[in-house]
């Protein structure tokens, strides 16, 4: 079953929007306003059961990556929590590296692998704050990593700072 390129799924928006908020016009264009997905489709009220208001429904909840609690950070910063994998994005494209980080995590999840430490550098070479800077912390957070990250945050100093991510893989399940 083919599936036609102007119909995107819920996901492939919201990644969308995220990467198109990001972009710059060219010079001399004009900026194209984009619209927030979540205000697009609003969601009537259930219809009331024999005469009584319904109760409303509770949102799902999702598992999102949250930020490292500060003892494991004190923790990795000082060396005294092992980081047990490392991947190095630099000079990659988005694509690349989004493969690889999947990839990567995909087999140290596998392996077992509590903390790793994921380089975006800086980005500062082009005059920008770095595109995989900004977008590895989004990927993070997205359905493809979900089950695989339990926390992420950025490094210290010694470990390549705002150019570096600590990050904290979910437990597997035996």
């Amino acid at each position: 079953m083919t599936r036609r390129a102007d119909e995107l799924s819920e996901d492939d928006r919201i990644l969308w929007n995220l990467v198109a908020r990001t972009a710059r016009p060219l010079k001399g264009k004009a900026a194209v306003e984009i619209p927030d997905i979540a205000a697009a489709k609003p969601v009537p009220p259930p219809a009331p059961v024999n005469g009584a208001p319904a109760a409303p429904a509770k949102p799902k909840t999702q598992h999102v990556s949250h930020a490292l609690d500060d003892q494991t950070l004190h923790k990795l910063a000082k060396g005294r929590l092992p980081i047990e994998g490392r991947v190095d994005l630099h000079g990659m494209t988005q694509d690349e590296a989004y493969s690889l980080l999947l990839t990567f995590l995909h087999r140290a999840h596998a392996g077992g692998i509590r903390y790793v430490l994921v380089i975006t550098g800086k980005g500062s070479s082009s005059g920008g704050d770095g595109i995989l800077r900004r977008s590895v912390p989004h990927w993070l957070s997205t359905p493809a990593f979900r089950h695989l990250v339990s926390s992420h945050d950025h490094a210290a100093r010694n470990h390549g700072g705002a150019g570096a991510l600590y990050v904290r893989l979910r437990r597997t399940r035996s």
